[in-house]
This record gives structure tokens, C-alpha cells and sequence, in this order.
């Protein structure tokens, strides 16, 4: 099937190449002639790990192409993606949808007949009968059709998600669209098994924006869970293991931490709590978690200080990760921003590392000093504060950055080290949803077992290993 994809962002790139990887002819196109080139190059503009290898394989392959010709891309096409951004309107919090309703004015006289045009990108409830009365403004009813399918792309893992995924979700409004669009789908997925839902179009539009909204609230209620066993002298990586084994539950996005951000969750939120407000109704819970993220973000920086004595004027602070989590170089809405931008207000020094997330930090961040390795880094610091828990950052040798601090603080705000492991080589750790009293860790780690050796059993069963450090559970 030949597929047209408009936008070569992070959601249209990653899609048009694993549409193409499943055997269909993809031309992705996109305005900015300057990613164009590069894409034809070979150079990806994202980071995204293994995209790199799967663009170059499917160009090689002849499935996949580039291009700025929007009639020369969509000619032909028997559907039409929609992959453009819709970032939120500074002051207001609704999605901006003008790529999206000027993607469909544009394509509008180029497709041909009985193509389907899918929005593919995140957008408000309704969107999609905006899109199918721009188009319906130069075509006859019934020579096309819109249809709705949300992405559910998580970064880091977003080719595994898209071949992989939990369930695919198209909403329509016709037979022709529902054929096609499931026809796309239903051969490459139907040996994993994976249900496809198919709904109306707003209420396919609509479960994107609620399934984040949710995932965010949950992880708002670990990080508020994690705040009051601190508290009560518990363990909140225990609590969340606790929890997370009943299958009601689940495991995923209990993680506590400095807050949810990235490219999804803030954004998706407010557009939601704007969607509700426009049609008079109260989400009072998405309110909360919206209100409750934010501040916990500035909130760390108080631990920081907290760590410190509360007083960190003139005082250097190393910060291990910046990007909003591991395995991209997303910086929006990234919890260190805040924490940074607050602990400076303060009076502190700021220096950062992160393996692939510098170039986009230097965009955002001022007066911080960038360096390209973690030791370095931590050199001469008075605190070493651990934010975005990288695979590099969880491995370092603990004694040997012991070595080289000003002061032996450590304040881990993803609980990336193993309990104990850093008091040992020698650090004060401040950790999320652990207690500070030394006395009652140094019990409890008599008494209890360590969580990666918590195992469930049943009647003498073997049982399963359950891993509940930083980074087994995904924190979004």
C-alpha cells in the first residue's frame, strides 16, 4: 500500500518508517527543506535509538523516500497520514491545530479519490470533523474519508511500541475508512494477537488524551506516596512493588520521582482540562495532578538545599541527566529545568551532564556550565543531584566519585542506586520516598530483604523476580 506521511517530526518519522518497514511504500514529506536533505543523507534528526539503522534499511530498500513535493507525495496514496505538531498556545494550554488544518487545506486538491486521510497527530476532541469539512470544501461527500489514529509512541522505545503495540486505535466515521485503515494494520500485527479498536473518530480522539492523562496522575500519585513514606520512616520502592503486583494496578509508571514531563504528558493534560472546560465539565482530578507536577518539579530544589543544609548560595551543584527521561534527547517540559532555574535563583553554581541531551539543553538553559562526562562533572561539587536516571549514570563507580566531590552529598531523585551502595562508598544520600534516618535504613536493611530479591510465591511456586529500582519501571 502506498502511504503519504505529512510531518517528519518525532511521531511522523518514527511512524513512516515502520509503516515502511512492514512492507508498504512511504513518502514522508515535510516544509523544511534543511531535515529533508539531511533525511535523504541519511542523517536523522532525532535521537531515537535504533531509528537511525531502520531509516537507512528501508531507503535502501526503496520503501521509503523524502520529499518537500506535498502532490508528488500524496499521489497515489491510498491513506494519508497527518503527523504535524500541535504544540500548546502560549497563554491558553488547548492545542494549536493550525498545522493541522493547514496540512488539510493543502492536501485537499492533491489526493486522489477515496484516499483516507488520517490525523495522526494529538488533537482535541472534534478535530477530525474540522479536517473533514476543510476538505469537504473542495471535494464532493463520499470521494474521501478522515479517520482518527492516535499514537502511543513512548521515546526510547518507540519502534518496539509501534511493532509491538498494546493495541492499535482507529476511529472512523465510514466502511472505507474502517477497511482500510484495519487492512494496514491487520496483516503485520494479527500473528502478535493485538486488538484493534475500532470506535467513533472523537472517541478515538478523545483516549489519547485520556490514557496520558491518566498515566500522569498515576505517577503524581506515587511521587505524593513517595513524600509521605519519607514521612512515616517506609520505603516507597517497596510500596510501589506492593502495589504494583496487583494486576488491577500494574507495575508501570509507579516509579517516584521529580515529576512527569517530555513532549506528551504536559501537554496532553492541559488540553485535556481545556477540552472539559470548553464543554462545561470538571476534571478535577487531571486539575490536581496538573497543578501538583509543577510544583514538585521546584519542589526538588528544595531538597537539594535541604541536603545542603538549606543554604546553597555560592555553592556548585553537578547534575547527572537532563533530558525528561532516559533514551532521547527530549528537553521539553524536562523536571531539571525547573529544579535548575530555582537552585540558581538561590545563589548556586550550576554544572550538567547528559550523554545526548546537551545540544538541546544549551536552547534552554543559561549560565550552566555543559560538560560531556559525568566525572568531570561532579568535580569539585558540593552535591551531585542524579535527574534523569541514564544507563551511564547508574553505572558509576560510587567510590571513585566519592573521590573527587567538594562535599560527599548525593541527592538521587530517581533512586538510580541500589540502598546502601552510596552510603557506603562514603555519601549523605537524599533519596525519594525513603527515610532520611539513617537508624531506621540501617534496621530496616536488617530485617528486610533487599526489593530485587522480593519474589512472589504460591503454594512453594518458584516465582518471579520483581526488579523495582530506577529504570525498571517506566516512569513516562
Amino acid at each position: 500500500m502506498k502511504i503519504a506521511v505529512i510531518g517528519t517530526g518525532y511521531v511522523g518519522l518514527v511512524s513512516g518508517t515502520c509503516f515502511a518497514a512492514w512492507g508498504n511504500e512511504v513518502v514522508c514529506v515535510d516544509k523544511n527543506t534543511q531535515k529533508i536533505n539531511a533525511l535523504e543523507l541519511g542523517v536523522v534528526p532525532i535521537y531515537e535509538p535504533g531509528l537511525d539503522e531502520l531509516v537507512e534499511r528501508n531507503v535502501a530498500a526503496g520503501r521509503l523516500s523524502f520529499t518537500c513535493n506535498l502532490a508528488n507525495a500524496v499521489k497515489g496514496a491510498a491513506v494519508v497520514f497527518i503527523a504535524v505538531g500541535t504544540p500548546p498556545r502560549a497563554g491558553h494550554g488547548d492545542a494549536d491545530l493550525s498545522f493541522v488544518y493547514m496540512a488539510a487545506r493543502e492536501l485537499a486538491p492533491l489526493i486522489d479519490d477515496n484516499a483516507v486521510v488520517v490525523v495522526k497527530s494529538t488533537v482535541p476532541v472534534g478535530t477530525g470533523d474540522v479536517v473533514e469539512k476543510i476538505i469537504g470544501s473542495v471535494r464532493k461527500a463520499g470521494t474521501f474519508s478522515v479517520a482518527s489514529n492516535p499514537e502511543f509512541l513512548r521515546e526510547g522505545v518507540a519502534i518496539r511500541d509501534f511493532m509491538e503495540p498494546d493495541r492499535v486505535v482507529i476511529g472512523v466515521e465510514d466502511e472505507h475508512a474502517r477497511k482500510v485503515v484495519t487492512e494496514l494494520y491487520n496483516a503485520p500485527l494479527e500473528v502478535q494477537m493485538t486488538p484493534i479498536v475500532v470506535t467513533q473518530r472523537r472517541t478515538s480522539e478523545l483516549i489519547k488524551y485520556a490514557a496520558n492523562a491518566f498515566l500522569a496522575t498515576k505517577i503524581t500519585f506515587i511521587n505524593e506516596l513517595a513524600d509521605l513514606c519519607e514521612q512515616v520512616e517506609s520505603n516507597v520502592s517497596e510500596l510501589a512493588l506492593g502495589m504494583g503486583l496487583d494486576k488491577r494496578i500494574g507495575t508501570s509508571f509507579l516509579n517516584a520521582g521529580p515529576g512527569y514531563g517530555g513532549s506528551c504528558f504536559p501537554k496532553d493534560t492541559m488540553a485535556l482540562l481545556r477540552t472539559a472546560q470548553d464543554y462545561g465539565v470538571a476534571v478535577r482530578i487531571v486539575q490536581e495532578t496538573v497543578t501538583a507536577n509543577e510544583a514538585r518539579k521546584r519542589r526538588m530544589a528544595l531538597k537539594v538545599m535541604d541536603a545542603l543544609g538549606g543554604e546553597v548560595d555560592g555553592l556548585t551543584i553537578a547534575v547527572l541527566g537532563l533530558t525528561f527521561k532516559p533514551d532521547t534527547d527530549d528537553m521539553r517540559d524536562a523536571p531539571s529545568v525547573p529544579l535548575i532555574e530555582t537552585l540558581q535563583r538561590f545563589g548556586a553554581r550550576i554544572r550538567a551532564y547528559d550523554p545526548v541531551g546537551i545540544e538541546n539543553a544549551q536552547q534552554i538553559l543559561s549560565d550552566v556550565e555543559l560538560i560531556e562526562d559525568p566525572y568531570e562533572c561532579a568535580r569539585g561539587a558540593d552535591a551531585v543531584v542524579v535527574i534523569t536516571e541514564w544507563g551511564d549514570i547508574r553505572s558509576l563507580d560510587l567510590s571513585r566519585l566519592k573521590t573527587i566531590v567538594r562535599q560527599p552529598v548525593l541527592v538521587d531523585l530517581r533512586n538510580a542506586y541500589e540502598p546502601g551502595a552510596a552510603e557506603k562508598a562514603g555519601f549523605r544520600v537524599s533519596a525519594i520516598g525513603r527515610s532520611t534516618s539513617a537508624r531506621h535504613d540501617a534496621r530496616s536493611s536488617e530485617l528486610l530483604p533487599h526489593p530485587a530479591d522480593v519474589v512472589t510465591s504460591s503454594r512453594g511456586a518458584s516465582g518471579v523476580h520483581c526488579d523495582v529500582m530506577g529504570g525498571s519501571v517506566d516512569n513516562g
